[in-house]
């Protein structure tokens, strides 16, 4: 294969790159990617010498760039990952979302259509599917209604409809995953675990929206990427495929818990608790049932596994995560949590 990974210098498309190169020797990787503030290549410095691997800066939107960069490269798959993705982000202004979600999207399933590309996989996510209330015993499948709740998930939930819409009138031969939230090595340090992580080793309070009741199912990041390589393998054309984690539904307050303990820090010292944001979605669970099934993927990371792992890559990559935390960053936290306290 020749594949074109959009969005691979971020956090699951950089990890992606490092598990394709590993175990596809024949393949060829270009990697486009605008290099947004989330987008950094030092998550590929140890691959970026390799012969399989070309990067290329650009814009998902740039159509004819898009286009050259197929045709030059001989790309036959693409694997879709360039988006932006943070919610809080999404609620301070929603049209870089609307731009590179949706406008994006389509200039990249025009040119798949128009060159006869031979896969085209979108990457997604379980918050298309809105929030599982508290109280509510069930799970996210691939027959779940769509129901976004802010402006990240409906930008999703659009680009999903196109990818599928050119699937039925066009033949576009997709397949799509839906994901539960990622963690693990390159997180940018505004999701909660790399937030959490990296603040408890600064001295800083990590900030818990609400009552830190909500709930996640959480994935570590290298089983997601086998479960994209499975997909791009032996997926059938057409389908979309949940993944999520093993089950393990946590509140975001005992994800911190455990983040303190495995630190040697003491929760109440270190966290405040700060005014919930709009239209938080309560509760994600991800029954994976469906490509366990028919592809025999399921997770093999447990979430405390998964959480020691992660904080002692930030603790051995300080560098990497003091550098990502640049002005820019400062500035939206300042905004983000600014007159918050609960």
């Amino acid at each position: 294969m020749n594949l074109l990974v959009t969005g691979g210098a971020g956090f699951i498309g950089s990890n992606f790159i490092h598990h394709w190169l590993k175990n596809h020797s024949d393949s060829k990787i270009v990697n486009f990617d605008k290099l947004t503030y989330a987008g950094n290549l030092e998550n590929l410095k140890e691959v970026e010498n390799n012969p399989a691997y070309t990067f290329i800066k650009g814009d998902i939107c740039d159509s004819e760039l898009v286009v050259k960069t197929i045709k030059d490269n001989k790309i036959d798959t693409i694997v879709h990952f360039a988006a932006e993705t943070h919610v809080d982000r999404s609620l301070m202004g929603a049209k870089e979302f609307l731009r590179t979600n949706v406008e994006g999207t389509y200039a990249l399933l025009e040119a798949a259509r128009d060159l006869e590309i031979s896969r085209f996989h979108h990457i997604s996510t379980d918050e298309v599917f809105g929030a599982i209330n508290e109280g509510e015993n069930w799970k996210f499948t691939e027959s779940t209604p769509y129901k976004p709740r802010n402006p990240y998930s409906a930008s999703k939930a659009a680009s999903d409809h196109q990818v599928r819409a050119f699937y039925e009138s066009f033949n576009l031969p997709i397949t799509i995953t839906n994901c539960s939230n990622n963690y693990g090595p390159y997180l940018f340090p505004e999701k909660l675990i790399s937030l959490a992580i990296t603040n408890l080793i600064e001295g800083k309070k990590v900030p818990i929206y609400g009552k830190g009741l909500q709930s996640r199912d959480w994935l570590y990041v290298t089983d997601h990427c086998k479960a994209i390589d499975l997909v791009l393998q032996k997926g059938k054309i057409g389908e979309t495929y949940c993944v999520g984690g093993m089950h393990t539904e946590v509140t975001n307050k005992d994800v911190v818990n455990k983040l303190c303990s495995i630190m040697g820090k003491d929760f109440d010292d270190n966290t405040e608790y700060v005014r919930d944001r709009l239209g938080h979605d309560f509760k994600y669970v991800v029954d994976f049932s469906k490509i366990e099934k028919e592809l025999g993927w399921s997770p093999t990371v447990e979430l405390d596994e998964g959480l020691e792992k992660t904080v002692k890559w930030y603790q051995d990559n300080e560098t990497w995560w003091r550098r990502v935390k640049n002005k820019e960053y400062q500035n939206y936290y300042k905004e983000q949590y600014k007159g918050r306290a609960a």
